[in-house]
């Protein structure tokens, strides 16, 4: 039986002069041109692998923009055997350029559409392409992301010995993840960052706040309180942040974040394409109001009344 081998990469795109362009790589080990892309390390997230690699294939710092067509295919193991590689692909945005490229890559070329499909010598890499050029001509590749967390695990309420609930920390696995939510918070570009005030909720995103050196907003309607007594305050943070639109992230509780997750739903934009797989995602999320420390991603075209979500993915701990 294969073993699976994950990996994951992205396809960094830009326009000049209105003009789209791609970023590839060459391997001169194989002498192909290919995305950047490379392999999960243990116990690594798949969207912070997919910015690793393209910051050390290509040199670039990209964030992740919407989720694209995976890849699989059969490589040979070192041992002679056959392996399963799944990689996950996301079109990504470039903000900086100062790493040096890794040892396997060594030219990084944009090139237009058609150059691009000619050049790249894998008949699956351009199913990618192919996805980031129709995107492009619909109006939902450049898209900005408001990520929703579910706060990490606490200390049981039986073990609580406080009288304020509000104040019930997160246990050591809690706090784990919360560190573990950095990278992929990073991996998005998160700007802004608004929580239940709730210690549980604060210090799951914490973390980020403090390597990102930005400041954490406490939202009483977002907390369980809040939320028992106004609970139509929740859904007004997250029409708030699609008028801003500014990538952000909005942590929560079990009992809020399903009327948050239904209120996103109906923001998934109405002719999209694939459109029921995305209402259907936040709905299933809604069901089970997610798991204690997943983020999950909405990449959103535009701001306020015009706001639109064009894709959705789940990152659980």
């Amino acid at each position: 039986m294969p073993s699976a081998i994950p990996a994951a990469g992205t396809i960094p795109w830009r326009l000049r002069d209105g003009r789209l362009e791609v970023a590839l790589v060459h391997r001169p080990r194989y002498g192909d041109w290919s995305w950047p892309k490379g392999k999960v390390d243990p116990g690594e997230e798949w969207p912070v692998a997919a910015v690793r690699e393209t910051r050390e294939e290509t040199g670039l710092t990209a964030h992740l923009g919407i989720p694209l067509p995976d890849a699989t295919y059969m490589v040979m193991s070192r041992t002679g055997t056959p392996d399963e590689k799944r990689v996950r692909y996301w079109a990504a945005t470039v903000t900086g350029s100062a790493a040096r490229l890794a040892h396997e890559v060594d030219e990084v070329a944009w090139l237009g559409v058609d150059e691009a499909h000619h050049r790249l010598d894998y008949a699956r890499d351009r199913e990618q392409l192919l996805a980031v050029t129709q995107s492009h001509e619909h109006g939902v590749l450049r898209t900005w992301p408001l990520i929703v967390v579910r706060h990490a695990k606490a200390v049981a309420r039986a073990d609580y010995e406080g009288a304020d609930d509000q104040r019930r920390p997160l246990d050591e696995r809690g706090r784990a993840r919360a560190r573990a939510l950095i990278p992929v918070l990073a991996a998005y570009g998160i700007r802004r960052l608004v929580s239940s005030p709730s210690v549980r909720c604060a210090d799951t995103l914490a973390p980020y706040a403090a390597a990102a050196r930005l400041r954490l907003r406490p939202k009483e309607g977002l907390s369980e309180e809040g939320f028992a007594t106004r609970p139509e305050a929740a859904s007004r943070q997250v029409a708030r942040l699609l008028e801003r639109g500014n990538p952000a992230a909005i942590c929560s509780h079990g009992p809020v974040l399903p009327g948050i997750l239904t209120t996103l739903a109906t923001r998934v934009t109405p002719d999209l394409t694939g459109r029921d797989e995305v209402v259907a995602l936040l709905e299933e999320a809604a069901a089970d109001k997610m798991v204690k420390g997943e983020a999950l991603v909405c990449h959103v075209v535009g701001t306020g009344a015009q706001a639109g979500i064009v894709a959705a993915e789940r990152h659980l701990p």
